[in-house]
């Protein structure tokens, strides 16, 4: 990202929306937000396979592994305003495990980009299949979305869900079912 030419961007923006760039509150704006969009679309330039940094293990289990309540924060790309909210991830392996912060961090790389809540949930699920090639992967991203709470609708108090499963999570319902049981209980 060309924080200089951002910068300009934004100044020009202040202008626009009829506030002066050169008011005393409003000098460092421009760099400010220039370095916030720089660190909320940082997943654009985050490689998977330095993220997983070799975290991937060979292990016989193969139980459900659940890390859930991954808080995440994300601008859609409407808008570009935040939406933010948990994701839960679970997966059953298939002789390889992952380091459990891991999951967090493909989260983040799919979070900081401009995004669809659907689309991040799916390439979150996508990844660790592709990584691991599980029995199966199940995702659950809970967001409130700020476009839908500032703007248009104004309905302060919505929230959307959307899932992505595979495997043994979309064709054995218990499964299914003990993951959604183990990320309600909280």
């Amino acid at each position: 990202m060309d924080l200089e030419k951002t910068e300009i961007i934004i100044k020009n923006l202040l202008s626009e929306i009829g506030e002066d760039p050169k008011r005393q509150g409003l000098l460092n704006t421009p760099k400010r937000v220039a370095k916030a969009y720089e660190f909320l679309t940082s997943g654009y330039s985050k490689d998977i396979e330095k993220v997983l940094n070799n975290a991937i293990f060979d292990e016989k289990y193969d139980e459900m592994v659940v890390v859930k309540d991954i808080d995440f924060y994300s601008l859609c790309e409407h808008h570009m305003l935040p939406f933010f909210g948990k994701v839960h991830v679970a997966y059953i392996p298939n002789g390889k495990i992952v380091g459990l912060s891991k999951i967090p961090r493909i989260v983040d790389v799919f979070a900081r980009r401009l995004q669809v809540q659907e689309r991040m949930t799916q390439q979150i699920a996508d990844t660790i299949d592709k990584y691991l090639q599980p029995k199966g992967v199940a995702v659950v991203s809970e967001a409130r979305h700020m476009c839908m709470m500032m703007r248009g609708v104004e309905k302060q108090n919505s929230s959307a869900t959307s899932s992505a499963v595979n495997g043994l999570f979309k064709t054995d319902a218990r499964t299914r079912m003990e993951f959604l049981n183990l990320i309600a209980n909280r």
